[in-house]
């Protein structure tokens, strides 16, 4: 018993070995036997959301269940790092206080309730049509043009040239609006 303890022990491992104690010969049978919290995971690569610099992740879940969130060292952009924000992610996304549905507060009302997303996107297109088509001026001082300024855009950070670009083209072409501006130059 006692010679097969002394046989387990890091410090004789050491000496037999010549190595420093920082390797396998320091470690015990449970130590070895741990695996990384991903491991036997799935991962998916993905871009950071919170803002337009477009930092790599790597999203790793199993059992259709997220795991954790890290920095992708193979991102060109960020290669393995990640702001406080995409360090967060993995919370961000798993928080159990996170709101899932819709948020909404009728007129006058002090409460407020839930709604599905597809009855809040409804409100949305319907209130933003009926606002153009009370509002649409096609001509002024006989000239075309085909605004309204009842409504405006601002868009987020996240978004990068390429999706600025047709927002830009789908609000001013397709709906006339003139007042569109981004919070990424605020």
């Amino acid at each position: 018993m006692i010679k097969e303890l002394l046989a387990n022990w890091p410090l004789l491992k050491q000496i037999k070995t010549g190595t420093d104690g920082t390797g396998p010969e320091a470690m015990s049978e449970q130590t070895r036997s741990l695996k990384p919290k991903f491991a036997d995971a799935q991962v998916a690569r993905s871009v950071c959301p919170y803002c337009g610099v477009g930092c790599g992740q790597l999203a790793f879940h199993k059992d259709g269940k997220l795991i954790s969130i890290e920095g992708d060292p193979e991102s060109p952009i960020s290669r393995g790092h990640l702001c406080p924000k995409g360090a967060n992610s993995f919370e961000l996304v798993t928080h159990p206080g996170r709101e899932l549905k819709v948020k909404y507060r009728r007129p006058r009302s002090r409460q407020w309730e839930s709604l599905d997303l597809e009855t809040a996107m409804d409100m949305v297109a319907e209130r933003l049509w009926k606002s153009r088509e009370q509002t649409f001026v096609e001509s002024k001082d006989g000239r075309p043009v085909m605004q309204t300024k009842a409504i405006g855009h601002l868009g987020g950070a996240t978004l990068d040239n390429e999706e600025n670009y047709l927002i830009k083209k789908l609000f001013t072409a397709g709906l006339g609006m003139v007042c569109i501006s981004n919070q990424a130059r605020i």
